[in-house]
């Protein structure tokens, strides 16, 4: 069977790495979640201080940018791939809201993205993956067999995280991931670099009232009908 790419574009906390990991499995393809990466060289600039009072020290991450390792490590235990961060899972540590407030500004940089994209091609030379983030489809991947743009309103998506950051025992209120998110959509969509819009074909998923088995057998009729 022929294999093809899969590119899944969206706002943040659409579900697009849960779709995108069940399409994996399902399919026997490699996941690469690019928020992921961008998340990690948040936490890099961060542990080393370049980010202070949400400004960013352009220059210096720009500098040290051929030091920074970015890469994924299947966990045969969890049956999922984990980012590691010049050498250390950072899997946990990128998912805090300290990162979720600083990635967007990192992604901002052409230089961050210039790079980090460069690695996805590479992941993705072969074929028979599915990546999600922001400028799969239109930046990363433009030729992909099938592309498609999650969204959901900012309230669901707040809660939706809200009730994830709660579970693993973070201490964040509502309000504070609702700001977070909002304030996310505005710098994604209108930075001057890969700015997050929906591909002229790619088709729109808004899984506002869907849940996540009914989003699945939505996806994989669209994936079935390109194979």
């Amino acid at each position: 069977m022929k294999k093809i790419t899969i590119a899944i574009d969206g706002f943040s906390s659409t579900g697009k790495s849960t779709l995108a990991k069940q399409l994996a499995q399902k399919l026997q393809y490699v996941y690469v979640d690019s928020g992921a990466m961008y998340r990690a060289v948040a936490l890099y600039a961060l542990n080393h201080k370049l980010i202070i009072d949400k400004k960013l020290n352009k220059e210096i991450l720009i500098s040290h940018l051929p030091e920074i390792k970015v890469s994924f490590r299947y966990n045969e235990l969890l049956k999922a791939s984990e980012i590691y961060l010049n050498g250390d899972n950072v899997n946990t540590a990128i998912r805090t809201m300290e990162v979720s407030n600083s990635v967007s500004i990192v992604a901002t940089v052409p230089e961050v993205r210039q790079q980090l994209v460069e690695l996805q091609q590479e992941m993705g030379a072969h074929k028979g993956i599915v990546m999600d983030g922001r400028d799969i489809g239109t930046v990363v991947f433009p030729d992909a067999e099938l592309k498609l743009f999650m969204t959901a309103s900012a309230d669901t998506r707040a809660q939706r995280r809200y009730d994830e950051l709660i579970e693993s025992g973070a201490e964040v209120t509502y309000q504070a991931v609702l700001e977070n998110i909002t304030s996310r959509d505005h710098i994604d969509s209108t930075r001057e670099d890969s700015p997050l819009f929906k591909a002229d074909d790619a088709i729109g998923i808004d899984n506002s009232n869907l849940n996540k088995e009914q989003q699945f057998e939505k996806v994989m009729k669209l994936v079935k009908s390109k194979l």
